[in-house]
C-alpha cells in the first residue's frame, strides 16, 4: 500500500485541515492512491449523564466510489452491511479507551468512502482518517494513533498488502496502536503446517507493525498535531469515590462484598452488588450525607481491588481457580434429532450450543461492497446473544456489533479448517448462558458441530479467553476469563488454534498499551490451555455417532458438453422434471461441463444421478431382457409411462404390447399408481421400451 498522504488543501495561513466539513468539530480530507475517505468529528454542547462515554463511530461505504448504484430495491444507501458494521467496531474498540475518563460530551464520528481505487486497505485507510480527524478537533484527544495491515505470501511479511495480496495470504493481521504501544489486534491464520503461524511467528509479525504503527505515529504527531483546534475545557468530574465510604465498607461489609464476589464467578451480573449498595445507603443514611451514587460507585471500586488484590497477592481467583486453569468443561454431540450437526459445549458457566447445517450453492451467502464484487460465500457463522443467557428480561432483537464481531471472530477461526472450500455450510451459536468466552465456546462447539455433521476438516479447533491485571510492575496473566475478570481486568484477549498454529486472534487493551514480554507470556500461557481444551475436544470427537440418514448428500459428476443440451431440455422441461421427480436441486456448470445435484436424501440424488446418466445415453443401469416391476407414472394415449425401481429414469410400455384392439384407450387398463410387471426389449436415444409381462 501506498505511504499514507492526508489532503491538507487551502490551510490559508495557519494550516487548517478543515478543507471539507468546516462545521464539524474536526475533519479530514484522506487519500491514499485513488482512495479518498472524509472523516469528521462532531460533538454536542453539553454533558450527558451516565458513567460512559458517549461514543458513536459510523463507517459508510458510498457506492459511487466504485461508479456504481446501490443494489436493491430504492437503489439508496441503507442499512449497513456486515463489513460496514465489523470496521466502524474496529475503530470504536481502538479510539474509545483513549479518551478522557471525565470526558461525556456525545461525540459522533463519521467515515465516508469516497473513493475507493479497489488496492487501498480500507480499515486501515479509515482508522487512520478517524483517529486524525479526532486528532485536529476540539475533543480533549491528543494521542496520534496508526493502523497496520500485515500479510503472509511465501514466507514473506508483507506490510500494508493491497487488496490482490491479501487474497493471496493466509495470513492477516490487523493491528492499531500508539506509538509503541498496542491498543487492538485482529488476526486471522492458516490451520496447516505450510502456512501455519505459530507464537514465534505471530509476534514478529506484531513487531513490523508495531514499527510501522510507530513510524506513522510520529508522522502525524509532527505534521498534524501542531494543527488542533482549541480544546474543549472538560466540566470538572464528580467525584464518587468517597474515602470514607470505602473504609466503611471495608469495616462493616467486607464479608458480604466477598461473598458476592464469589456470586458473581457464576453470573455477568451485578444484581447483588447494587442490592448491597441500596442496604448501606439506607443503613448510614442517618447519620452521613453520602449520595446514593456515592456509595454504589465506591463499593464496585472495593470489589474491583479486591478481585484484583486477590489475584496479585494470592494467586487465587473470585471463583477459587489459579491463574492458569481452564473451568470444567462439558460436552455433548448430536442432541437435536433433526438437525444435521449439534454440539452443546458447556465451559464454567457459559455454554453455547452450535449447530451446523450443510447447504447447496443455492444457500450460500451473496456479499456486496465496494472491496469485492458480489461473490458467494460458503461459510457462514452465525452468533445470537439472548437476554436470558445472562439472567435479562429482554426482547431479541436485530443482530448487534458486538453479536456480529464475535461471529467474525469465530469464523476466522474455523473457516481454514474447513477441507472442501466448496461446501456451503451454516455455523449458528445459541449463547444459553454466559459468564465470559461465549465467542470462545463458539469456536469449540463450532469445530465439533462440523464434526458432528461429517464434515472433513484439518483437525479440530480450541479457542480460550485470556485477562490481564496489572498495578505498576506486577501482573498476573489469567486463563479462561469469567465476566467479573473482564470487566474489572486490563485486557481481553482471545486465541483460537489448534494444537500448534493460532487461526484466529482478537485483543483489546483497557490499560493504554501493553508491552510485547507480557503479550508473548499471555500467548504460550494460552496454548496450554488451548491444548488442554483440545484433549477433551479429540476424546468427544471420537464417540460422535453421525445422523447418516438425514444428512444431505451431494453429486458432482462429468458430462460431455454437448450433452449439457439435453439435461435442460426444451424451455427446461427436462430439467424441471428431475428435480421435482427426485426432490433435488441442480446445479448445471457449462465451463467445466459438470453436473452438481444437491439433494437432503442421499437415495435421491444417487437416483438423479443414474436418471441424468441414462438420459444422455452414459450409463445402462438395467440390461436387454431384465424383468422389472414398476409404477405406472402417467397414462397416456400412446401407452404408458412407467417409473423404474431403481432410479434411471421412466420406461414406456407402448399400447401395441397390451391390446391389438384400436378401439381401446390405455387408459382401460391401466391407472396411475398401480403396479405393473414388465421386461425390458431396448434402448433407444436413452429412453427405455419396456414388454409387459403376461
Amino acid at each position: 500500500m501506498q505511504e499514507i498522504n492526508v489532503i491538507l488543501k487551502d490551510f490559508q495561513e495557519k494550516y487548517q485541515l478543515n478543507y471539507v466539513a468546516r462545521q464539524a468539530s474536526g475533519s479530514v480530507f484522506y487519500q491514499n492512491g485513488g482512495t479518498v475517505i472524509l472523516a469528521s468529528v462532531a460533538i454536542d454542547d453539553k454533558d450527558v449523564e451516565g458513567d460512559f462515554l458517549p461514543l458513536s463511530v459510523q463507517y459508510i461505504e458510498k457506492a459511487y466510489a466504485v461508479g456504481k448504484f446501490p443494489s436493491g430495491f430504492i437503489k439508496r444507501e441503507g442499512k449497513p452491511g456486515e463489513f460496514e458494521v465489523l470496521t466502524s467496531r474496529i475503530i470504536d474498540r481502538t479510539l474509545r479507551p483513549l479518551f478522557p475518563k471525565n470526558y461525556k460530551r456525545s461525540t459522533h464520528i463519521s467515515i465516508f468512502v469516497l473513493s475507493y481505487d479497489k488496492k487501498s486497505d480500507l480499515q486501515v485507510c479509515a482508522l487512520n482518517a478517524a483517529a486524525n480527524a479526532l486528532l485536529v478537533s476540539e475533543v480533549p484527544f491528543s494521542i496520534p494513533v496508526a493502523a497496520t495491515r500485515i500479510a503472509r505470501i511465501n514466507q514473506e511479511f508483507i506490510i500494508n498488502p493491497n487488496i490482490e495480496e491479501l487474497v493471496q495470504s493466509k495470513m492477516d493481521l490487523y493491528i492499531s496502536g500508539s506509538f509503541e504501544d498496542l491498543l487492538m489486534i485482529e488476526m486471522k491464520g492458516a490451520s496447516t503446517q505450510e502456512d501455519g503461524i505459530d507464537e514465534e511467528l505471530l509476534l514478529e509479525a506484531i513487531e513490523l507493525a508495531r514499527e510501522n504503527n510507530n513510524k506513522l505515529c510520529k508522522q502525524y504527531q509532527e505534521k498534524i498535531q501542531p494543527y488542533k483546534k482549541n480544546m474543549l475545557i472538560l466540566s470538572e468530574e464528580k467525584d464518587l469515590f468517597i474515602t470514607e465510604i470505602y473504609n466503611f465498607i471495608q469495616k462493616n461489609y467486607h464479608e458480604k462484598v466477598k461473598k458476592i464476589l464469589n456470586q458473581m464467578s457464576k453470573s455477568e451480573r451485578n444484581t447483588q452488588l447494587d442490592s448491597l449498595g441500596a442496604e448501606i445507603f439506607e443503613n448510614s443514611k442517618e447519620e452521613k450525607s453520602w449520595e446514593l451514587e456515592q456509595v454504589q460507585t465506591t463499593l464496585s471500586q472495593y470489589k474491583k481491588n479486591i478481585m484484583r488484590q486477590q489475584v496479585l497477592e494470592e494467586g487465587i481467583r473470585a471463583d477459587g481457580r489459579n491463574t492458569k486453569e481452564v473451568r470444567s468443561i462439558s460436552i455433548e454431540t448430536n442432541i437435536l434429532p433433526y438437525a444435521h450437526g449439534s454440539v452443546l459445549f458447556t465451559r464454567g458457566q457459559t455454554q453455547s450450543l452450535v449447530v451446523a447445517t450443510l447447504g447447496s450453492e443455492n444457500d450460500a451467502q451473496g456479499r456486496d461492497g465496494l472491496s469485492l464484487s458480489i461473490q458467494k460465500e460458503c461459510f457462514t457463522f452465525h452468533y445470537n446473544f439472548p437476554g436470558f443467557s445472562v439472567g435479562e428480561a429482554s426482547m431479541i432483537g436485530s443482530v448487534g456489533r458486538r453479536e456480529l464481531g464475535h461471529g467474525n471472530l469465530a469464523k476466522k477461526a474455523l473457516e481454514d479448517s474447513i477441507m472442501d472450500k466448496t461446501r456451503v455450510l451454516r455455523l449458528v451459536s445459541e449463547i444459553l448462558e454466559s459468564n465470559g468466552s461465549s465467542s470462545m465456546a463458539s469456536v469449540c462447539g463450532g469445530s465439533l458441530a462440523m464434526c458432528a455433521c461429517g464434515l472433513e476438516n484439518t483437525g479440530l479447533v480450541a479457542g480460550v479467553a485470556m485477562g490481564l491485571i496489572k498495578e505498576g510492575e506486577k501482573y498476573a496473566i489469567l486463563t479462561d476469563i469469567m465476566g467479573l475478570e473482564d470487566h474489572d481486568g486490563d485486557m481481553d484477549f482471545k486465541v483460537a488454534g489448534n494444537k500448534d498454529y493460532i487461526t484466529a486472534m482478537q485483543m483489546d487493551i483497557k490499560l493504554g498499551g501493553i508491552e510485547l514480554k507480557i503479550l508473548k507470556e499471555a500467548l504460550y500461557q494460552a496454548k496450554e490451555a488451548r491444548i488442554h481444551i483440545l484433549d477433551i475436544m479429540e476424546d468427544v470427537k471420537r464417540k460422535i455417532k453421525i445422523n447418516n440418514s438425514i444428512l444431505p448428500k451431494i453429486e458432482v459428476f462429468k458430462v460431455p458438453a454437448n450433452k449439457i443440451i439435453d439435461i435442460i431440455g426444451a424451455g427446461g422441461k427436462t430439467i424441471k422434471e428431475i428435480i421435482e421427480k427426485f426432490n433435488i436441486s441442480i446445479d448445471l456448470d457449462r465451463e467445466k461441463n459438470e453436473v452438481k445435484i444437491y439433494s437432503t436424501n442421499a437415495v435421491n440424488a444417487s437416483e438423479a444421478k443414474n436418471y441424468i446418466l441414462c438420459l444422455i445415453g452414459e450409463q445402462q443401469i438395467y440390461q436387454e431382457n431384465e424383468e422389472i416391476e414398476g409404477i405406472v407414472k402417467k397414462v397416456v394415449d400412446f401407452g404408458i409411462f412407467v417409473s423404474l425401481p431403481r432410479g434411471g429414469g421412466d420406461g414406456l410400455l407402448h399400447i401395441s404390447k397390451f391390446t391389438q384392439n384400436k378401439s381401446e384407450k390405455s387408459s382401460d387398463y391401466f391407472k396411475e399408481g398401480q403396479s405393473v410387471k414388465c421386461r425390458i426389449i431396448g434402448f433407444n436415444k436413452g429412453k427405455i421400451d419396456l414388454d409387459i409381462i403376461k
